[in-house]
């Protein structure tokens, strides 16, 4: 059990006649002693507790500056992410456009094709109804002066 200073003050010291009783002043000296000892005991223990605590916080120092670099260092990454995403589709877009471009320039050119075909076929098709109706109206003639 440790003694307070203010116990060690008020401690009553019989006295003799030459003096304070030897065996008293050192069993106080002892019981003094003993306190001083646990005091000293419990202050190591509390300054090794302490070195450990700053440790300790120093180490979450550390751990909490290298998750900010981590954050920072992730958050970058997602930006460079979404702006790789954003180019992405924008050239798949761009890409897209001259696609539809490419196979609408080739169904116009497809169809004046086919329009051409089809200008051709009607012109072939009146000459050979002409040419049709020019023999019948031949035969027709031979057959009225035949007859």
């Amino acid at each position: 059990m440790g003694l307070a200073p203010t116990e060690i003050r008020h401690i009553p010291i019989k006295r003799g006649p030459w003096g304070y009783r030897r065996g008293a002043v050192e069993r106080l000296l002892d019981e003094i002693a003993d306190s001083y000892e646990d005091v000293w005991r419990e202050r190591h223990d509390l300054i090794e507790r302490v070195d450990g605590l700053e440790a300790e916080l120093q180490r979450h120092r550390e751990l909490e500056s290298l998750l900010r670099r981590t954050l920072v260092s992730a958050e970058s990454a997602a930006e460079e992410q979404r702006e790789q995403a954003r180019r992405s589709a924008e050239l798949v877009v761009s890409e897209a456009h001259a696609e539809a471009r490419r196979i609408t320039f080739k169904a116009t050119a497809e169809r004046e094709r086919l329009q051409a075909d089809v200008r051709r076929l009607r012109e072939l098709l009146s000459t050979a109804l002409a040419t049709v109706d020019e023999t019948d109206g031949e035969d027709e003639a031979d057959e009225a002066a035949a007859a």
